[in-house]
């Protein structure tokens, strides 16, 4: 482990203990303390045998040894209650920073990174972080302290069998000095394939009914437990080598005792030591036992510690969406079924008379720096209201404009506008105020099926609720439910279906400026996605649904139709003009075999 990492890995653990450092040095404060009565406990000792044989009294020497060993007591618990106190904030601290990073980062940089591994990062590397940012310092600088301290007094009671203990000491130094570095290795390792581990498992279980399905469970679970293997190999590794830095650290204090104990013998049986100072001076020894044990145990913990500190580190370089330069929109309380368009544009900067709703001018974008262009020199221009339909291959860059028009990408070049204003002079919540977006997938949020239709507008009455469900044909099914809207999403046991349908009603109770679907409808049955379409037909009345249409079985009616093809506007235009001038277009068409009017008629003559 070089310098820069370590450096690395204490600035990121002093970064979270800095907001505690007074709480952290009062705990060092007290744990001076006591390690200041533990130290004067052995001299007190030899004070209490050199009164042995005299007429002096014993009562002194031995209330003093209680009061040393009570307050010694009662200090150390205090400082053990305040540091487990202080171990539990920094915790919370490191779990709250990177969480709120995780919302914070943009999707693309999210997706980069395995969700099992993220969520490792907040769980098991911050109990790791624990230990080495709150008590982990305190007890090395207790430790160093009472070391300290114990061969200053050994000093003044004998200095032959100081310079014992000191040589057998040095000896196991350097053997801990050398080994340490190797844990922090080791533990790195461990918490990087734990990582991986959670990510495997996360994804596998995800994907469930598809393993299955494949008869592929024993595949899966093979490789599944080999990265379980592989975290428990370095773990293993880890542990190993501090067993050994703890033994040969515990082994070379016990061996100091032991011949500490020869020599002094010799030295009392040659009348230069008193039994008294031979007593005290192993008292100390074996008390030098702990704070070596301890120190090499600390200083363990600290590199576990520093390599999970690096890991949380790792997570503050995700990339943010910026704060736009203007003032948000953060708090604004919005009604979601009582909101005009009139009153929605008054929200807002008025835009122009001829303002399209949206608008892409010239717009190049890749998901990743240095990659292939998703979209090329790109514009189109979108109107406040009606149907639009982006049709295409796989590949061609549909769900690249939905992301463009979320800001879960930015443009390389190119403006993105809303009512005329460019996206940089907006906030993110005053872009994603203006959309409701339906994924493909429709993944529930955790909580209540309330919770999940109420997330973006939490003030939605309950009528209004009940209203969007039955708009959607999911009104029955949730009153089906245990608890009706208040029973947990997770275990409803939603179908894709219903999942859906779910989005679909939140998005019908929000009912913004703009509806982007992407092939919403996929998963109902016919009955329902006639009712389903009905209700967009509806909202697109008032304002501009935006459909990614896979199956073009909803294409047919769109007010507007854009085919992208190789990150490009092919063409766009109605049904009827696309069939007229559009080879891909009709490719598609035929490919899905959809029959147009014209089309039908001919047939049935």
């Amino acid at each position: 482990m070089n310098d820069a990492k370590r450096a690395s890995g204490l600035a990121v653990l002093w970064e979270f203990v800095h907001p505690h450092r007074w709480v952290l040095g009062l705990a060092l404060v007290l744990g001076l303390a006591s390690t200041g009565a533990s130290l004067a406990l052995p001299m007190v000792t030899k004070r209490l045998l050199d009164t042995l044989g005299t007429d002096a009294s014993l009562t002194p020497a031995i209330t003093l040894l209680v009061v040393l060993l009570g307050v010694g007591s009662l200090l150390g618990m205090w400082q053990w209650i305040l540091l487990g106190t202080l171990a539990e904030r920094v915790v919370l601290q490191a779990r709250t920073s990177m969480v709120r990073r995780y919302f914070g980062a943009r999707p693309g940089a999210l997706n980069r990174r395995s969700n099992g591994e993220l969520v490792t990062r907040v769980t098991s590397d911050t109990v790791m972080l624990r230990e080495a940012a709150s008590s982990g310092v305190i007890e090395i600088i207790n430790s160093i302290v009472m070391l300290v301290g114990t061969i200053v007094l050994m000093a003044v009671l004998d200095r032959v069998l100081l310079l014992t203990t000191v040589a057998v000491l040095l000896v196991v130094g350097v053997v801990v000095g050398v080994l340490l570095p190797r844990i922090g290795r080791a533990q790195e390792l461990a918490q990087a394939s734990l990582g991986e581990l959670g990510g495997t498992l996360e994804g596998a279980l995800r994907a469930v009914r598809t393993v299955k399905a494949n008869c592929a469970e024993d595949r899966q679970v093979s490789a599944i437990l080999g990265k379980a293997r592989d975290s428990a190999e370095h773990s293993v590794r880890a542990v190993r080598v501090e067993a050994l830095t703890w033994t040969a650290g515990t082994a070379g204090a016990y061996l100091s005792v032991i011949a500490v104990l020869a020599i002094g013998a010799w030295r009392i049986d040659a009348g230069l030591l008193s039994v008294s100072s031979l007593v005290a001076f192993l008292l100390y020894a074996f008390g030098i036992v702990e704070p070596i044990t301890s120190l090499a145990q600390e200083l363990s913990q600290l590199q576990a510690g520093t390599a999970a500190a690096r890991r949380i580190r790792d997570v503050q370089q995700l990339e943010l969406e910026e704060p736009a330069p203007t003032e948000g929109c953060s708090g604004r309380s919005v009604h979601p079924l009582t909101v005009t368009t009139a009153a929605r544009t008054a929200t807002t900067t008025a835009p122009a008379a001829s303002a399209p709703l949206l608008a892409l001018k010239g717009v190049t974008a890749r998901h990743l720096p240095g990659g292939p262009a998703a979209l090329s020199d790109v514009s189109l221009e979108l109107p406040h209201r009606g149907r639009v339909a982006i049709v295409g291959p796989s590949g061609a860059g549909k769900t690249t404009l939905f992301a463009l028009l979320l800001r879960f990408l930015a443009p390389q070049r190119g403006t993105v506008e809303l009512e005329g204003t460019n996206y940089e002079d907006l906030t993110f919540e005053q872009v994603r105020r203006r959309f409701a977006y339906v994924e493909q997938d429709s993944p529930v949020v955790p909580g209540t099926l309330r919770e999940n239709l109420v997330l973006p507008s939490p003030s939605a009455p309950e009528e209004a609720l009940w209203n969007a469900l039955a708009a959607v044909r999911l009104a029955e099914r949730a009153r089906t439910l245990p608890q009706g809207l208040d029973t947990s999403l997770s275990a409803a046991a939603l179908s894709g279906g219903e999942r859906q349908r779910v989005a679909l009603a939140r998005a019908v109770l929000h009912a913004p400026d703009a509806l982007l679907l992407d092939e919403a409808t996929a998963q109902l049955d016919g009955i329902t996605e006639a009712a389903v379409h009905d209700v967009i037909a509806d909202l697109a009345r008032n304002r501009l649904v935006i459909t990614i249409a896979h199956r073009l079985s909803t294409v047919i009616d769109a007010d507007l139709i854009v085919v992208v093809e190789a990150g490009r506007i092919r063409a766009s235009g109605t049904h009827e003009q696309l069939l007229e001038k559009d080879g891909l277009y009709r490719e598609l068409i035929t490919a899905l075999r959809i029959t147009t009017p014209n089309q039908h008629r001919e047939h049935s003559r």
